[in-house]
């Protein structure tokens, strides 16, 4: 019986670290801007363009990391190379970039 629980206590553990992580929902994001939990997505994008001048952004995700909501942009510079770029969705404030590899 105790390995029974020892696998279910596992897997809710598992389960709940992956909703952690999850995307923020789409029909969560209009109210996230109108209270100020998060900046407009034209600051914080042009913030990810700031450092990578000239690269084209490929994907934008909204997610729980970092122990607050993170706005992650992946963008491409202009000889090709792929950067991520995470901020802190309220602030906007630079929390990692780094060469997707």
């Amino acid at each position: 019986m105790k390995a029974l629980n020892v696998i279910f206590a596992a897997t809710a553990l598992t389960l709940t670290a992956g909703l952690a992580q999850a995307d923020v929902r789409p029909d969560h994001i209009p109210g996230l801007l109108k209270s100020g939990e998060i900046a407009a997505f034209e600051k914080l994008n042009q913030t990810a363009m700031d450092k990578h001048p000239g690269a084209t952004i490929l994907d934008t995700e909204l997610d729980h990391s970092y122990g607050k909501l993170v706005y992650e942009v992946e963008l491409r510079d202009t000889k090709g190379v792929k950067w991520d770029v995470d901020m802190d969705a309220k602030t906007a404030e630079v929390l990692q970039d780094k060469q997707d590899t």
